[in-house]
């Protein structure tokens, strides 16, 4: 029996995640350990209570998407072993979008299991200048982590294949400029899934849409990621937070493999709908000279 996400949690989860502080590494849940387990055929959850790093294995080596902070890299190679994989079998490094909540640990990995980073070419001076070149956080030390080397970017539409294994790269900028999301196809026992790895449109405190904009574009891009994500057609609904997919409300360690509790097609689109809504706010409270 899985845990249905009720509106109220998942509206709770996004309010949350559209005012997260700047200094976050203090927070608790993005550091607390978290049992890893198996989501939907090779796709695995590898990261902390709440930051998402996913682990795909193919029979040509393995993709892990997204660190987090602190000792990330560490934990995520418990948990790659806890689960029975070997974490120099890594042979791809990427990320949903360049901030050091979700990039922190992959020069240490890249280093530990001499994998390929690759990321959006959009992002990909944040990860070689430790944050130092990102809109919003650049010059803050408390969202600065350790810089590493790009092995290759991605764009909209591009590829990512590994092993029989294939990720479509979707680009949903705001967040970052290269925020992006990841969607495959996965046949478990008979069932074929559409999954996707969003990266959600939230907007971080302190950035500006259109009155003296963040970035030239922001508030396009924000708006074409809406259009874009509405599009989608999911059934396994993930993201770059467990708290944006309800993750705690669908699955406790312990619990026994079920893809079928990931399966949720409405609560994606009320998840894109409600941050839409924060932007269509933001967006008439800037145009009213506010």
């Amino acid at each position: 029996m899985f845990r249905i996400v009720s509106r109220a949690v998942m509206a709770l989860a996004i309010a949350a995640l559209t005012a997260l502080p700047l200094g976050a590494q203090t927070n608790d849940e993005w550091t607390r350990p978290f049992a890893p387990f198996r989501i939907v055929g090779t796709i695995y959850w590898v990261g902390s209570y709440d930051l998402s790093s996913y682990l795909i294995t193919t029979p040509a080596g393995n993709i892990l998407i997204n660190t987090g902070i602190g000792d990330t890299a560490q934990q995520i190679k418990k948990n790659v072993e806890q689960l029975g994989f070997t974490m120099s079998d890594t042979k791809i490094l990427t990320a949903t979008h360049g901030h050091f909540d979700h990039v922190a640990g992959l020069a240490e990995l890249k280093s530990m299991t001499g994998a390929r980073v690759l990321i959006a070419d959009q992002d990909r001076s944040l990860l070689e200048t430790g944050g130092k070149t990102d809109f919003a956080f650049g010059t803050s030390p408390s969202a600065q982590f350790p810089p590493v080397q790009v092995d290759g970017t991605f764009k909209e539409g591009d590829t990512i294949s590994l092993g029989g294994t294939t990720l479509t790269v979707h680009r949903h900028a705001g967040h970052t400029r290269g925020a992006t999301s990841f969607t495959t196809t996965v046949v478990e026992s008979g069932k074929t899934y559409r999954v996707g790895i969003v990266n959600m449109g939230s907007i971080n405190p302190g950035v500006r849409l259109v009155t003296r904009p963040s970035y030239p574009g922001i508030a396009d891009d924000y708006a074409k990621t809406f259009l874009a994500q509405k599009d989608l057609r999911l059934d396994i609904f993930l993201a770059s937070h467990a708290s944006q997919f309800g993750l705690h409300e669908k699955h406790a360690p312990g619990d026994a493999y079920n893809p079928e509790r990931f399966v949720d097609p409405k609560g994606y689109l009320e998840g894109v709908q409600k941050l839409e809504t924060v932007y269509l706010a933001q967006l008439a409270k800037e145009r009213g000279g506010k």
